[in-house]
């Protein structure tokens, strides 16, 4: 089960679209979603938890809290929807696509994909331009 929840005037649009792509993206991955949140907050709000809970002083794009099981994935996912913006200009790309690159990414690291390391970066890009790809078939249903 995926909730949503806002922290922010943002509100996703045609969200039951993708929670859709989010659970046929992890039933690929061998994955099943149990008790599984996104929030979407600004930059202040993901600014605190960044300095309550990991003890880092910076601004992000998405933390999450892997309470996972093997192959049932569960936790809670929290996304600057600020950082989604100033993301998707620097790229040059659309905040609906940074949004999607950042949702999924969340749940890959639940799945067990890294990105610390050159090689596990690779394959987690990997894996979020592959889920990029069918995203765009769910949102023309």
């Amino acid at each position: 089960m995926i909730e949503l929840f806002y922290e922010t005037d943002f509100e996703l649009k045609d969200a039951q679209t993708w929670i859709d792509w989010i659970v046929e993206s992890m039933k690929n991955e061998g994955k099943t979603l149990e008790d599984l949140n996104y929030i979407f907050c600004d930059d202040e709000y993901l600014l605190q938890i960044n300095r309550q809970y990991l003890d880092h002083d910076y601004y992000t794009d998405v933390i999450g809290f892997d309470n996972s099981i093997e192959d049932e994935l569960m936790g809670d996912i929290f996304i600057s929807v600020e950082r989604i913006k100033d993301n998707a200009e620097q790229n040059g790309v659309s905040f609906e696509n940074e949004l999607a690159r950042v949702v999924i990414h969340g749940i890959l690291h639940f799945a067990g994909y890294m990105d610390k390391e050159p090689d596990d970066k690779e394959l987690m890009t990997a894996k979020e331009n592959q889920y990029l790809e069918t995203f765009s078939s769910y949102l023309n249903q």
